[in-house]
């Protein structure tokens, strides 16, 4: 995290990028802070200013289009806090926000204008999160969220794990994260006993959109947890100019299920306000799918979802 590239000149230099691209990151920034790992650079391509990598992740004046339904809390998550912080949507599961950091700043990312500095010191915020949770014997599962919640120490997320251990309700927990994909050595031992020793049942589900982010390093931190029993599932966002095709899927697909990785979700995109001109239509991504399933087993082809506010599941597409 000391390490982060958190100056677009600096990764528009080391890419060896055009200099015009210059004053439009640093205009696209002042909207949504840029912040990028040198690991997730360095699977960009040089001299690509329309690498698959770059374009999640380098802000652009196009983040400064008005588009109708595009809008701040696309998934109406502001309004949806038991606590700041906690959040219930689904039946029988709460997420928990856990802290507002990130590795990287994703320029799609739908909860870029969440209020995060309404979270509390993250003890004092556990054990709120806690009392919340015992309190209501109908839930099963607890999914860790954030930001990304590996940003916290082994340590902190040990205090987390052993305090809803005590709540003999909760039979599973997930993690949503990022971090594996843009910074793999955040996988070491110390995590993998953690969740290996867990009574829960643990889901590991990162986010990757591209085959290229899941070099060689990426997949051997992965094998970790899936050595260990940990179920590990990837989430996508279907992006314009990204990996809005079927042969880019397809190559990516295949590389999650062999190496034990299970594809879940391809989402649509949540239509926040900045992120305009990454969606592509429910049509296009229909025809994809459909591909897909001509190409792949089942089990390969991720569900393809969308999440509206105020409707009880992720309606499938």
């Amino acid at each position: 995290m000391k390490k982060l590239i958190k100056n677009s000149d600096e990764l528009i230099d080391f890419l060896k990028l055009p200099k015009e691209l210059r004053e439009n990151a640093k205009k696209g920034s002042q909207l949504f802070d840029f912040k990028v790992t040198k690991h997730f650079a360095e699977n960009m391509e040089k001299g690509n200013p329309k690498d698959p990598l770059l374009l999640q992740v380098l802000p652009s004046l196009s983040e400064f289009v008005e588009k109708e339904g595009f809008v701040e809390d696309p998934v109406g998550e502001f309004g949806k806090q038991k606590i700041p912080g906690l959040l219930q949507k689904y039946q029988s599961r709460v997420l928990l926000i856990l802290t507002g950091n990130c590795a990287v700043n994703c320029r799609y990312c739908f909860r870029r204008n969440f209020p995060y500095d309404d979270l509390q010191n993250i003890y004092k915020q556990l054990e709120e999160f806690s009392e919340q949770i015992e309190a209501d014997k109908t839930i099963e599962e607890v999914i860790l969220s954030g930001g990304d919640p590996l940003t916290l120490t082994d340590s902190q997320l040990e205090k987390v794990v052993l305090r809803l251990e005590k709540i003999s309700h909760l039979k599973r927990l997930r993690i949503h994260t990022r971090f594996p994909i843009v910074s793999p050595e955040r996988i070491g031992k110390e995590l993998v006993n953690l969740l290996a020793s867990s009574r829960f049942a643990v889901y590991f589900v990162v986010h990757s959109n591209h085959p290229n982010e899941m070099d060689k390093t990426v997949l051997e931190a992965l094998k970790l947890l899936t050595k260990q029993g940990i179920t590990v599932f990837n989430q996508m966002v279907l992006l314009r100019g990204i990996n809005d095709s079927t042969e880019v899927l397809e190559k990516f697909l295949k590389l999650q299920v062999n190496n034990s990785i299970l594809p879940y979700y391809l989402h649509k995109l949540d239509t926040v306000k900045g992120a305009s001109h990454f969606d592509v239509s429910v049509e296009e991504g229909k025809k994809i799918i459909e591909e897909l399933r001509k190409r792949l087993p089942g089990f390969a082809v991720p569900n393809f979802v969308v999440e509206k506010e105020g409707l009880p599941f992720k309606i499938p597409l």
